[in-house]
């Protein structure tokens, strides 16, 4: 069992700020920011495409409403929701979770680099195979 599915089950103990019947959020052991909080569904998904659309409306709803409340509380100038799918993208417990994260300043732990790659073309037959259709 991985240790989300422990936390899910109440084996390991979390400071959690929401729960319910699919849903567990929990405050992150090694917060970047003050609020850093784990969303995950309490049945295991290896992989976000693993999960039921109803599931991921209810996850993104409940981020929503932890958003208003942290804006509230914390009163933070920015939020990250992430989630790293697989180990090229930096994933390393293997259990959907998304990392709802309040910013403070530009300088506040977290640093996300995009760097545009001039290489990175399209043709038109690639483009027409991305659309979502």
């Amino acid at each position: 069992m991985c240790v989300f599915c422990k936390i899910a089950n109440h084996e390991i103990p979390s400071k959690a700020v929401y729960e319910d019947d699919q849903i567990l959020a929990f405050l992150d052991i090694s917060p970047v920011t003050k609020g850093h909080t784990l969303i995950i569904p309490k049945q295991h998904f290896d992989n976000f495409s693993d999960c039921d659309s109803d599931l991921v409306k209810h996850i993104h709803e409940v981020s929503k409403n932890l958003v208003n409340h942290y804006q509230t509380i914390l009163k933070p100038r920015g939020f990250n929701l992430l989630s790293n799918m697989n180990s090229a993208a930096g994933q390393s417990v293997f259990h959907v979770h998304f990392h709802l994260i309040p910013r403070y300043d530009e300088n506040d732990g977290l640093v996300l680099l995009f760097n545009h790659d001039d290489s990175v073309q399209y043709t038109k037959d690639e483009i027409n195979q991305l659309i979502l259709k």
